[in-house]
């Protein structure tokens, strides 16, 4: 686990002072390097989970730059949050294949199901909810991508039973780990299928 992970993992057990403290250690170590103040924003919301605004102003300060400067580094950036993210961040492809293919129709379904809009998180802390424009995986559209993994030909009707196996992860990541080895094996039996296709259309 990376730095940055394991000090976002234990965030929630830590008080704001000794949160504020490893920020303090993070400005002192980086301070005097050239191009930090990215790699700063990165630990920070490591620690904190997310970006707020006593946060901003203190890495400001410590870099003797505008919070306007800074604030607008977080904001042009879109792996910067100024607002407390979920465990499990939905993000859904709205690039032309996918929103030709049913994307929009996915993310209203989704946005029902969380009872959230785009930005938002969940009032558990489980999922967080964005929109980006392309995944790369454009032929197996629409796509959404959950944490590091992507849903591929996502159904609006199919959007209860995705988010049940995330639901179900609290418990040391089982969930999570459950929902990866199921789409491996789908992923698997579809190669699989279109390999058989594309033999007996040559044989």
């Amino acid at each position: 686990m990376s730095e940055v992970a394991t000090m976002s993992a234990c965030a929630e057990q830590a008080t704001e002072g000794e949160l504020l403290g490893r920020l303090e250690e993070v400005l002192e170590e980086y301070q005097d390097k050239s191009g930090n103040l990215i790699p700063i924003l990165q630990i920070a919301q490591g620690i904190f989970g997310y970006l707020p605004e006593n946060v901003l102003k203190r890495i400001a300060l410590a870099l003797d730059k505008s919070y306007s400067e800074v604030a607008g580094v977080v904001g042009f950036y879109s792996f910067f949050s100024t607002v407390p993210r979920g465990k499990h961040l939905i993000r859904v492809c709205l690039g032309t294949a996918c929103y030709v293919r049913g994307g929009k129709l996915v993310l209203e379904a989704l946005k029902q199901e969380l009872g959230i809009d785009v930005g938002g998180t969940t009032e558990d802390r489980l999922f967080s909810l964005e929109v980006a424009r392309c995944f790369g995986a454009c032929g197996l559209a629409p796509t959404i991508m959950i944490g590091e993994e992507v849903r591929q030909r996502v159904k609006p009707a199919r959007i209860r039973a995705i988010l049940e196996e995330y639901r179900g992860s609290g418990n040391g990541g089982n969930g999570k780990a459950a929902a990866r080895k199921t789409s491996a094996r789908k992923t698997s039996a579809r190669t699989k299928v279109a390999a058989g296709g594309r033999k007996g259309a040559r044989s």
